[in-house]
């Protein structure tokens, strides 16, 4: 009795701090009446692998099972929010090694979006098969890229690969996925793994990753959190809410110092017992800048500070001004994706200086679509001068209505020099030139009468595009409208790359530019 005592104290490490006070947010599944981590806990101990308290809680939670045997977070996964440095490879790795001994003919796939994450954690993972009490259990550890995989004399298996070479997609009969690096996890990517787990009995799926950066596609490690943020409000103000998964997050205070020990203390709850100050700093010096930092060593997402914003509502605020620029203008028109919002935007340039501004139904633009907008530049003066020749060219873009909005132009007798439809690197450029244009504070935008450009403003993304950090304006919600920032960001590169001349209006102040 005494013996296997002992043995129980040393599971955990003694001093450590329990999972309910380290997690910044802990959102249980329902139903939770059983778990199966005792059974984990003691495998784990067979093998020599003995977790914190943290640990014990995290893997407590993630196997909790509702009153008919399956995972509670079986449904809608579990979700770990996690910075650098703090061992999830070790604790997630070592709970699903146990798992694949416990439960013969087990698959689990795990997925990184780069090859040399998985790479690495293959690497990892390979050497702790490799350990004294864990190599019995090992029947092959197959390395060639694209089938790299430890097999179990049980029948057991863990495969490993990259989702940016497609791993993931075809497989049947998977019990647990495991998605590393989830701040780079597309909604399709997901849809395409979550098939895999169909026809198994009782399936777990894991997201875990650091807090995503603006330009990195992490729309479904988002969602979930958004999610369970508001499961979490809800619990709070004792209003009835359901959830089916199980997140958890650890970071610090979404305005620690960077150089606060205590607050690293909070979001690395492995320092400094097993993870030594070097390795942190060491993490800091290797990161681009303080942002990096930030959301990668201390685990603070960007929606809780004001950098949520892909426009920064602070800058947005402090670009407005209420008086225009005097120049010809020149156009932006968007279209959405999917052809049901369109936006016209006009800049005007001075020197350094430029001024944007959208252009909407309320000056009769866009009151009756697109025929109307190509009549609306025909439209003369007072001295018979049409307004697009009065500009200084129309920019064009949204491949859903493109090429018919441009027939309208000519068919209007627009000239053809005056119509510019930017090819995809011009398109990610114009959205570069406004961002880097708004952090300079060279372009300004009207500071009333705005409502649908500030509301675009407000939800903006940067969402990627190719593999060379090139990005584009999209919406960051389902109802929100990306096309008036699109179209003052066509207009502004329209204007700083246009050679043609227009008519000179005068500025008006807290005027337009139509």
């Amino acid at each position: 009795m005494r013996k296997l005592k002992t043995q129980q104290t040393r599971q955990t490490k003694p001093g450590t701090k329990k999972l309910s006070e380290i997690a910044k947010h802990l959102v249980l599944p329902d139903g939770i009446v059983t778990t199966g981590w005792p059974a984990v806990r003691d495998q784990c101990a067979k093998m020599g692998v003995f977790h914190d308290e943290w640990q014990a809680g995290l893997g407590r939670a993630m196997l909790a099972k509702t009153s008919d045997g399956t995972y509670a977070a079986g449904i809608g996964g579990v979700i770990i929010s996690i910075c650098r440095q703090v061992g999830k490879t070790f604790t997630i790795g070592s709970i699903i090694f146990a798992l694949c001994i416990i439960f013969p003919n087990l698959t689990v796939l795990w997925t990184a979006h780069h090859s040399r994450t998985s790479d690495e954690t293959f690497e990892s993972l390979q050497s702790f098969a490799k350990k004294l009490k864990v190599a019995p259990h090992i029947a092959a550890i197959r390395r060639a890229n694209g089938q790299q995989q430890i097999v179990f004399t049980n029948g057991s298996r863990i495969m490993f690969g990259a989702r940016e070479n497609g791993f993931g997609r075809g497989f049947a009969d998977v019990d647990m996925v495991v998605m590393d690096e989830a701040q780079i996890l597309t909604n399709k990517a997901l849809e395409d793994m979550v098939p895999a787990t169909s026809a198994a009995k009782n399936p777990l799926i894991i997201l875990m990753g650091t807090p995503p950066r603006p330009v990195d596609p992490g729309e479904a490690f988002r969602t979930r959190r958004n999610e369970a943020l508001n499961i979490k409000k809800q619990r709070l103000s004792n209003e009835p809410i359901e959830s089916d998964m199980l997140y958890i997050e650890m970071g610090a205070d979404p305005d620690a110092k960077l150089d606060d020990w205590t607050q690293i203390a909070k979001a690395n709850p492995s320092f400094p017992h097993r993870v030594s100050k070097k390795s942190i700093l060491r993490v800091k010096k290797n990161l681009a800048d303080d942002d990096s930092y930030r959301r990668e060593g201390l685990g603070i997402w960007d929606d809780d500070r004001d950098l949520a914003r892909a426009i920064p509502e602070a800058l947005w605020a402090k670009t407005a001004t209420d008086t225009a620029l005097a120049g010809a203008p020149t156009y932006g028109i968007a279209f959405s994706a999917n052809g049901m919002r369109m936006a016209l935007g006009a800049a005007i340039i001075d020197g350094d200086d430029a001024f944007a501004e959208l252009l909407d139904a309320d000056e009769g633009a866009l009151d009756d679509g697109m025929q109307a907008l190509a009549k609306w530049f025909a439209e003369t003066d007072n001295n018979g001068i049409a307004r697009w020749r009065r500009s200084r060219g129309i920019v064009v873009s949204g491949s859903s209505h493109t090429p018919t909005f441009v027939e309208m132009l000519r068919r209007q007798k627009v000239s053809p020099k005056w119509i510019i439809t930017p090819n995809t690197p011009q398109v990610l450029a114009a959205a570069q030139m406004l961002d880097n244009e708004l952090k300079a504070e060279t372009v300004t935008h009207p500071e009333k009468d705005q409502e649908r450009l500030d509301a675009s403003a407000e939800i903006v993304k940067k969402a990627p595009r190719g593999k060379d950090g090139a990005w584009a304006w999209d919406s960051s919600t389902s109802d929100g409208d990306e096309t008036p920032i699109e179209a003052i960001s066509f207009a502004l590169y329209g204007a700083r790359t246009s050679k043609l001349s227009g008519a000179v209006p005068a500025a008006k102040k807290g005027g337009t530019i139509l």
